[in-house]
C-alpha cells in the first residue's frame, strides 16, 4: 500500500512537472517565491487593522506571527525528521523533469503549502463575516503550491500534507484565539 502510494505520487509528479514549458518558466519561477507575496501579507495586515478595532487587530496580528513561527518551525522539525528527498535531488529523477530550483532541504512536508494555507485560512477565518469576497484569497496557496511541482522541488504528497497541517494549524490558533484571548482580553468575537 505504502510503496503503490509512493509510486502514484512519483508518476503523478513527472505528469505534473512535465507540462511545464520553458514559455511559462519565468511565470512560476516568480510566483514561487515567497518575496512575490509580500504586497498580499500587507493586504492581509491592511484588511485586519481596517475591520477590527486596534487592540484587536494586534492580538489577530500576534496569533498570525505566532501562527507563522510554529508552522516553519514544525515543518523544518518534519523535514529533517522525515529526510526526504526533494525530486530535484532524487538521481533517479533529476536527469529526466524540469528543475527551475535548486534547494537542498528535505522535501517532506512543503513548507510553501504549509505556510500558505496556514496563513491564507487564519485570514479567512478572521475577516469571512467582514467581507464576503475573502475566499479568494485562496488562489494564493493554490498556485503558490503549485509552482513547487512546477520548479521540480515537491511531491504532490507534500503539497498535499502540507496544505493539510497548515489548515489544521489555522483551526488550531484560531481556537486559541476565541477560546483564550478573547474572553481573557475580553475582546469582541471574531
Amino acid at each position: 500500500m505504502w510503496d503503490a502510494l509512493l509510486e502514484w505520487d512519483k508518476e503523478t509528479f513527472i505528469y505534473l512537472n512535465s507540462l511545464g514549458t520553458p514559455a511559462y518558466d519565468p511565470f512560476w519561477s516568480t510566483l514561487t517565491n515567497i518575496t512575490t507575496w509580500i504586497p498580499l501579507f500587507l493586504l492581509f495586515l491592511i484588511l485586519v487593522w481596517l475591520k477590527y478595532p486596534r487592540k484587536q487587530a494586534f492580538f489577530i496580528t500576534l496569533t498570525v506571527v505566532g501562527l507563522i513561527f510554529f508552522i516553519v518551525t514544525s515543518t523544518n522539525l518534519v523535514k529533517d525528521w522525515v529526510m526526504r528527498l526533494r525530486p530535484n535531488n532524487d538521481v533517479e529523477l533529476n536527469s529526466f523533469i524540469r528543475i527551475l530550483k535548486r534547494p537542498v532541504s528535505y522535501s517532506f512536508f512543503s513548507g510553501h503549502a504549509s505556510s500558505s494555507f496556514s496563513i491564507t485560512t487564519l485570514i479567512v477565518l478572521f475577516l469571512r463575516k467582514r467581507m464576503k469576497w475573502v475566499w479568494i484569497f485562496y488562489l494564493w496557496p493554490l498556485l503558490f503550491a503549485y509552482s513547487r511541482i512546477y520548479v521540480g522541488v515537491h511531491y504532490p504528497l507534500d503539497i498535499l500534507v502540507g496544505a493539510m497541517v497548515g489548515l489544521l494549524c489555522a483551526f488550531l490558533f484560531y481556537t486559541f484565539y476565541t477560546k483564550l484571548i478573547v474572553p481573557y482580553l475580553k475582546l469582541a468575537h471574531p
